[in-house]
């Protein structure tokens, strides 16, 4: 019988074609407070059954997951050159991370690779020095006794250094309707409050620490002249030309972001996407009728939208203040304006910005006139236009990137290798990026909400965009299953901070000159190495420094 069990990196996407010719992964170095995952790999020529079971001394910080595949149905627009990608070809994509204690602890072991992704989070006041983890496996035959064993070690260092708090703010949008729809629960019902909760918790694992607050629903891929599920979290009753607020919901909302570590707030978007043209679609009651007084058919700088958003935003503001989050609370005016939607922006932000007190503004656009012209604090520039903004040193300076780019740049497709997801967070540091945006944590919807989609069946939100874009983490059996591309981001944000740990050691251009030389090249966003080895290297090198210099 014929077979094998490999130790690999978490940087190897691992299909069920694929041969196990990979390196063995036996040991790693890591700070305190930090967290490592790695993959083990099993194939039988057989159909065998394998019982999991793990020994280490950190074992109550360790989870296991069984790696499933989620279905690449569109993994790239047409025409899109084979450059740096593992496959365009539709099908299946090592992405689902179950957790392995839903299947009792048990992997059905094939004739095609089989995968356990482990997960290690090294506790912040761990005692420096040298640990073993040991995954056991007992295999045997559907129905028979065990015939075979096998055991897995990996030897974790922890050095007397301790991972700084993540410093990069990173927020991936969070759709509320979304949660409902996919588990089919009813909006702001107990059920609906407990996964929402789950989900921001999983947000949070994956470094997440920026959460999209939806006051009204979020006006975002939203076709014009239709409305997506109410998720507004705020109750509003005009009498008069007074609007009455109550911000119940709204503080149990926030109540579960603190209790769950998230540090900073995005206030949904003020005016309609791409160019601010509209208010947003918001529900009022009026005289016992409740509808949505604002939406589509309101101009964005109607004279009784503007009396209703002096009003509304003096609520918010009050109630952030008494939250003690308004200083780390950012409001949105319009998503992706153009130049050519500059003035209609203006009119936008010269409303929005009085009223908003110690908050900041932050908006995706890529025309650096919207801030040279004052009218957003926070520029948030796609990755492939940010070339554009970095001479100007701007001290708020954010990125993202979303359907785009397909070529060169860092991304979190399916199709991708997760070097290409990974190599982000020294870019991060190099220039020196203060936060991350990407629209899609759990969009489960086709382009501009539609109809709603099962992300079991597509990751492209039925062709809308390519797979893997509109979400990272999948409707699980209780709340949210991660996934790989969420994990390698957050392997990414520990990168940035193992640099800003550094630096506190050997001062920030040394260690910008380390990743050049690492890189044998001026390490930019659309020019850095390819493969594993340069990220698995530098990290190597930095930690050694850490403990050399400690």
């Amino acid at each position: 019988m014929e077979l094998t069990v490999k130790q690999v990196s978490s940087l190897h996407k691992i299909r069920s074609t694929d041969s196990l010719d990979l390196p063995q992964l036996e040991s790693k170095t890591c700070l305190t407070g930090e967290r490592f995952s790695y993959q083990i790999c099993l194939k039988s020529r057989d159909q065998l059954i394998a019982d999991v079971t793990l020994e280490s001394a950190l074992a109550e910080y360790i989870q296991l997951y069984r790696v499933r595949e989620a279905n690449m149905d569109y993994p790239m627009y047409p025409d899109n050159p084979m450059e740096d990608y593992i496959t365009l070809t539709p099908g299946p994509m090592p992405d689902i991370l179950v957790p392995l204690a839903e299947e009792n602890n048990r992997m059905l072991v094939r004739d095609t690779p089989g995968t356990l992704w482990v997960k290690v989070d090294i506790p912040k006041d761990c005692k420096p020095g040298n640990y073993t983890i040991k995954v056991h496996f007992s295999f045997r035959k559907p129905g028979g006794e065990v015939f075979e064993t096998a055991e897995q070690n990996m030897t974790v260092e922890v050095i007397p250094v301790q991972m700084p708090q993540q410093k990069v703010i990173y927020t991936r949008w969070f759709y509320a309707d979304c949660i409902a729809n996919a588990h089919n629960v009813e909006i702001f019902s107990e059920d609906h409050w407990a996964l929402m909760e789950k989900y921001i918790a999983a947000a949070v694992d994956v470094g997440v620490n920026m959460i999209l607050v939806p006051v009204h629903t979020p006006p975002l891929d939203t076709e014009i002249g239709t409305t997506r599920p109410c998720v507004q979290l705020v109750d509003i009753e005009k009498q008069g030309q007074i609007y009455h607020f109550c911000f119940d919901k709204f503080h149990r909302f926030i109540d579960i972001c603190k209790r769950n570590g998230v540090r900073y707030y995005e206030i949904a978007h003020l005016f309609s996407q791409w160019g601010a043209k509209c208010a947003p679609n918001i529900r009022v009651t009026e005289n016992g009728k409740t509808e949505y007084m604002f939406g589509w058919h309101v101009a964005a700088d109607s004279a009784e939208y503007v009396q209703f958003l002096k009003q509304y935003l003096a609520a918010i503001a009050k109630e952030l203040q008494a939250e003690g989050i308004s200083e780390n609370t950012y409001f949105h005016i319009s998503d992706e304006p153009k130049l050519e939607q500059l003035e209609a922006y203006k009119k936008a932000a010269d409303i929005i910005r009085p009223l908003i007190g110690n908050s900041k503004t932050m908006d995706a656009l890529s025309e650096y006139d919207f801030y040279e012209s004052g009218l957003v604090e926070c520029p948030v520039t796609a990755v492939y236009e940010i070339k554009e903004f970095l001479p100007h040193n701007i001290p708020n300076q954010w990125v993202y990137y979303c359907c785009y780019p397909t070529k060169v740049y860092t991304n979190s497709f399916l199709a991708m290798p997760s070097y290409r997801t990974r190599i982000m967070g020294f870019m991060l540091y190099k220039f020196q990026i203060k936060g991350f945006l990407h629209w899609g944590f759990n969009f489960y919807n086709a382009c501009r909400s539609l109809y709603t989609i099962d992300p079991y069946k597509t990751t492209s939100g039925d062709k809308s965009y390519p797979a893997g874009d509109g979400f990272i983490v999948y409707p699980g059996k209780n709340g949210a299953y991660p996934s790989i591309r969420g994990e390698i981001t957050f392997e990414a944000m520990q990168d940035a901070d193992i640099c800003y740990a550094l630096e506190e050691k050997i001062g920030r251009d040394a260690v910008v000159a380390m990743i050049d030389a690492a890189a044998g090249m001026d390490l930019r966003f659309d020019c850095y190495p390819k493969g594993n080895a340069f990220l698995e290297d530098l990290r190597a090198q930095m930690i050694g420094k850490l403990k050399e210099t400690n």
